[in-house]
């Protein structure tokens, strides 16, 4: 592989001065010829030092790519200072150096994608496979296997399985009635040695982690790949990245996939659109600010205090809908032929018109254009004991719409089961966003999302 980098990076740099010069790299100014080999040697030397020659089975081909991306961009910068070293940078074409930089980049991945490419058919005909033994057999241990199964291009065969614990063993089945069951913790050197296994994934369930350590030392003598995945498929959580905290490997089991840049993002537009929203709807506010004020006395807007970020308290904005009247404490929901909705009320909230003050909250920051719906104080108090996750959909801000709504779980929520139905659908939200899933939702909204039969 190492030979093969060289030779495609010699080619690039070939191909980079036809595109370059219109002719052969050795007409050019002599740095370019030095900087090929210069920087072929180097690849050849450094490219260890970046990790592009470890096994990738079972890895993204995409982080591959940013490994090859990221090594030959250092490889190449070490070139520019070395033609500045010697005085020569000035002569150095920069354009020659882009072309080099991508051409290297494509010939790069062109002769990896061949290897593996070869590879792959070799496994999935059943050679340079390596066997598997999986101690845990729980969310993440068949999942796993079902994994290696199904992609057999990665030339993984499980061979046998421990059942631990906490996965109630005896009840649990291996996906294939041919797998193995190894009995004990003690029973799982001999038969590594004995089967010539290659690899031990361990994914015992959290019940289970007392066991990690007598498995170390059972284990100490396996001179095979010993990996370790948590089994987090078994807990409810929000996410399970893996990072870098004080220097040492930890798992965010709670973390939404939109923060950092990307919240950064997100937060950005929603400023930017709703801005953009109440200049272009302000004629719409006045015209309902007047029916309002003619169809029954009282305040134009509705306020209520609901759970933001975090659960930090906000004041949620609406155009009135109802009638004045005293709620003792209680929040009693929006019925059919409510007697106490206005006849504009009844139009407003039909049409979601009555929801179009929340884009004041996004602007304060309060809100966010998409997410979950925010809910009454005392609906959260009731829910919260009644479903398990509940509580996480305030780990994100709240929205004006959201992947819940645009799949007609919206208006009343009278049962357990559709609230639960709602709160399925704003984790999975949560858990998936994109900032392409935020417009598509703001996109069927506009079009399909602002009536429904349950809005009343």
């Amino acid at each position: 592989m190492r030979v093969m980098d060289i030779v495609a990076l010699w080619f690039a740099g070939q191909f980079a001065g036809l595109l370059r010069f219109s002719g052969p790299l050795t007409e050019a100014e002599p740095i370019h010829t030095v900087l090929l080999y210069f920087c072929c040697a180097l690849a050849f030397l450094l490219f260890t030092q970046f990790e592009l020659y470890v096994s990738w089975r079972g890895r993204s081909k995409f982080s591959m790519f940013g490994h090859v991306a990221a090594s030959w961009a250092t490889v190449l910068l070490i070139g520019l200072f070395f033609s500045f070293l010697i005085h020569h940078v000035g002569s150095l074409s920069r354009l020659w150096l882009f072309y080099w930089y991508l051409s290297g980049i494509i010939f790069l991945m062109l002769s990896r994608g061949i290897l593996y490419s070869t590879l792959s058919y070799m496994r999935g005909k059943g050679l340079n496979s390596k066997r598997v033994v999986i101690v845990g057999y729980g969310h993440t241990g068949q999942e796993m296997h079902k994994r290696a199964a199904q992609q057999n291009w990665y030339g993984y065969d499980v061979k046998a399985v421990h059942l631990g614990v906490g996965d109630a063993a005896g009840t649990v089945s291996p996906v294939d009635p041919s797998i193995e069951q190894i009995a004990t913790l003690e029973d799982i050197h001999d038969y590594v040695v004995q089967n010539q296994i290659h690899e031990i994934w361990i994914t015992l369930p959290l019940s289970d982690s007392s066991k990690l350590q007598k498995l170390q030392y059972l284990l100490r003598n396996a001179l095979v790949d010993i990996r370790w995945v948590p089994d987090t498929l078994s807990m409810q959580i929000l996410s399970n990245k893996i990072i870098n905290f004080l220097g040492l490997p930890a798992v965010d089991l709670n973390q939404p996939i939109s923060g950092g840049v990307r919240g950064i993002v997100k937060d950005l537009f929603d400023k930017i659109f709703s801005f953009v929203v109440l200049i272009l709807l302000l004629p719409l506010f006045i015209v309902i600010a007047v029916s309002i004020k003619i169809s029954s006395p009282g305040p134009v807007f509705f306020k209520q205090p609901r759970l933001g970020l975090n659960g930090r308290k906000f004041n949620v904005y609406k155009f009135r809908s109802m009638k004045l009247h005293e709620e003792h404490g209680k929040v009693t929901q929006a019925t059919q032929d409510d007697p106490r909705i206005t006849r504009i009320g009844r139009f407003i909230r039909r049409t979601s018109l009555d929801e179009l003050p929340q884009f004041i909250n996004v602007l304060m920051g309060d809100m966010s254009v998409v997410g979950p719906r925010p809910h009454a104080l005392q609906h959260n108090e009731m829910y919260k004991e009644r479903l398990e996750m509940y509580m996480l959909r305030h780990r994100v801000k709240p929205g004006i719409t959201g992947w819940a709504q645009i799949h007609g779980y919206r208006g009343e929520t009278d049962t357990v089961d559709k609230m639960a139905k709602r709160v399925q659908f704003d984790l999975h939200y949560i858990q998936n966003w994109t900032f392409w899933m935020d417009l598509k939702i703001i996109a069927w909204t506009a079009f399909k999302g602002w009536t429904g039969n349950n809005a009343y």
